[in-house]
């Protein structure tokens, strides 16, 4: 077996766009699919994660854990008025504990191109590959 690279990518999706982590785990999944959503906003080089936030959630499943945990980086995005570029993410069964850190947004230094209104159930998927890698994504609303 190979060794799996993380990464992220984005899907196109109609008037809407679609995120996707890659990862060794479910958990480094949803870290890369946390940085994707970023990316959707701004280059997540320009983010210094000098910030910390803590994140908890729980769901009846990890695909639906998916869109919590993105929904919560949208909602802490918002009512803080930051961006997020480094994440550590725990799943524990349906539970996701983690740390994303950040800074404020400076709309000259970061020059954000959309707003993310929410994460979505569109191309709902956690999988995991032939390789042994871990797929996160879904389709965030912008």
């Amino acid at each position: 077996m190979e060794k799996i690279t993380s990464r992220w990518e984005h899907f196109p999706h109609q008037a809407d766009i679609g995120v996707r982590g890659i990862g060794a785990s479910p958990a480094e999944a949803f870290e890369q699919a946390a940085l994707a959503l970023t990316a959707v906003i701004t280059d997540p080089q320009l983010v210094i994660p000098s910030k910390s936030v803590n994140i908890s959630c729980h769901a009846p499943d990890k695909e639906l854990l998916l869109v919590d945990w993105l929904n919560a980086l949208i909602y802490e995005m918002a009512t803080n008025k930051m961006l997020f570029s480094r994440y550590q993410v725990t799943i524990e069964n349906t539970r996701l504990y983690a740390t994303a850190w950040g800074e404020n947004i400076q709309v000259t230094k970061h020059k954000p191109t959309v707003e993310v209104k929410g994460a979505t159930y569109t191309e709902l998927h956690l999988t995991q590959d032939a390789n042994g890698a871990w797929i996160a994504q879904c389709v965030v609303d912008v």
